[in-house]
């Protein structure tokens, strides 16, 4: 009996140790730059797909949008941002990321040529009208 409750209570303890030993990691990790993930929504209709991207910092001279056989790519880059240290050079903490990124998106049976962009405040957004045929080509999309 003494035997059985020391077994359960150094499983406890090690599952604890295992939690404690990964807050740290597991909390931030959610703070190394949104831009890396790319979060979008996907609303899709009868008519179209409307993707909706967040990418904050990003100006939309710095982005890509390409469309081929049926993927659609979204490429950002954000270039590095002013130091924000103080007079003696400190930073206290930097979370912000720049650098290159990129997502593809399967969409099949767009019409490439009706495809829509436009980025404000940081959101972009973009509309593929559905077609009935599949269109093999490449299309580059300008963003309004």
């Amino acid at each position: 009996m003494a035997h059985e409750l020391t077994n359960r209570f150094n499983d406890l303890m090690s599952n604890g140790d295992d939690f404690f030993s990964n807050f740290g990691r597991s909390f931030f990790s959610n703070f190394d730059g949104s831009l890396k993930e790319m979060k979008s929504d996907i609303k899709e209709t009868d008519k179209d797909y409307t993707l909706v991207i967040d990418v904050p910092g990003v100006d939309k001279k710095d982005m890509t949008i390409d469309y081929k056989d049926g993927i659609l790519t979204v490429s950002a880059k954000r270039d590095s941002f002013s130091d924000e240290s103080d007079s003696e050079g400190n930073i206290v903490a930097s979370e912000r990321s720049y650098g290159r990124f990129a997502r593809q998106y399967n969409f099949e049976n767009v019409d490439r040529d009706g495809i829509k962009a436009k980025c404000e405040n940081g959101v972009l957004t973009i509309v593929l009208p559905k077609t009935e045929e599949e269109i093999s080509q490449t299309s580059h999309i300008q963003i309004d």
